[in-house]
């Protein structure tokens, strides 16, 4: 790739809770448009790593950094809780009294918008992003931008319902929406089908194919590509499937190495590699998966197996040069903004 068009660079992140590490020496670099597959053991950190990206518990050591701007040229350390992420979470956070449609607008309301501008926008004009005007005016435009985003999300027909009335898979595509309205560099999902059956499942997986698909149309354009999502899931298929990358985090590494008595028990990526990209609504041939799962299952999820770092299959970026890439990762560089 001659512009790697990195929007996120992790780099020798260390995160402890007292004594104790969870994360040890974690590198990343993230392009934009990804959707990358998080993977890993119970309790390795998955959470705590996206929780770091996000700002809300930001790294002990090390550096997080959003690229923004111009062909991703301004850099934003992560250091709180910045517009930069957004997260939707298994357990999706609707208010019950607003319906779907109010939901997905709330964030642009109380984003541009503040409790006296609401009060007194009946009679007098502000000066808001949109530009001088009421705010009814403004209101309208919040409500015409989520009509949009949640039809692109097949629920065009749900928009006047409360969260009580919807599904469970239905409700998690108006969370993803309220991240989404929003414009995220990165929007981070940590297990978000992990409750739902498998049908909905399958019809969410395929809405994120979509959402790559739209990544691929847009940097073909030399446009840049609107979603980069890092998405933790306990389910390899699942990983595989959604993007064009699985990383592994796993505390199962022969950590002595490293002659640091900290670094047991804490986790690093052991595994990141390339994965096929899929077209949406087309059939999905989960045998075509079976050698990569068989990897990954061996270098993230076996305890017994314990490599060292200078065997981990952290192959991902030498795929990328050799042209092994799919999907955007085949793709030039965007234009500036």
């Amino acid at each position: 790739m001659q512009n790697k068009d990195i929007v996120l660079e992790i780099k020798n992140v260390f995160h402890n809770f007292g004594k104790k590490y969870v994360l040890w020496d974690v590198n990343l670099e993230v392009v934009a448009g990804e959707i990358v597959g998080l993977v890993g053991p119970s309790g390795c950190g998955k959470s705590t790593l996206l929780r770091a990206i996000l700002g809300t518990h930001p790294a002990a050591r090390g550096v997080i950094t959003v690229h923004s701007g111009p062909n991703n040229k301004e850099l934003k350390i992560v250091k709180k809780a910045n517009r930069d992420c957004g997260i939707v979470y298994q357990k999706y956070t609707l208010f019950p009294f607003l319906t779907a449609l109010e939901n997905v607008a709330v964030g642009l309301k109380l984003d541009e918008s503040n409790l006296f501008q609401r009060s007194l926008g009946k009679f007098m004009k502000f000066d808001f992003p949109s530009g001088k005007m009421r705010w009814g005016q403004l209101r309208k435009i919040h409500l015409e931008k989520a009509a949009t985003l949640l039809e692109k999300l097949r629920l065009k027909d749900a928009m006047d319902k409360y969260p009580r009335e919807l599904s469970g898979g239905m409700c998690q595509r108006v969370a993803i929406a309220q991240s989404l309205i929003m414009k995220p560099k990165i929007l981070l999902l940590d297990e978000p089908f992990g409750a739902l059956d498998e049908a909905t499942r399958e019809e969410l997986q395929t809405m994120l194919l979509e959402l790559y698909d739209e990544n691929v149309h847009a940097k073909s354009k030399g446009e840049k590509p609107p979603y980069t999502i890092i998405i933790v899931t306990h389910e390899l298929n699942e990983a595989i499937l959604v993007g064009d990358r699985v990383i592994g985090l796993s505390q199962h590494w022969d950590s002595k190495t490293v002659g640091d008595s900290r670094a047991i028990n804490a986790s690093t990526i052991v595994y990141d590699s390339k994965s096929p990209v899929f077209q949406p609504n087309k059939e999905r041939d989960y045998g075509s998966f079976a050698q990569q799962r068989k990897e990954i299952r061996e270098f993230v999820f076996n305890p017994y197996f314990l490599p060292k770092p200078s065997e981990f299959r952290l192959h991902f970026w030498e795929q990328v040069e050799h042209g092994d890439g799919e999907g955007i990762l085949k793709l030039g560089e965007t234009k500036d903004e």
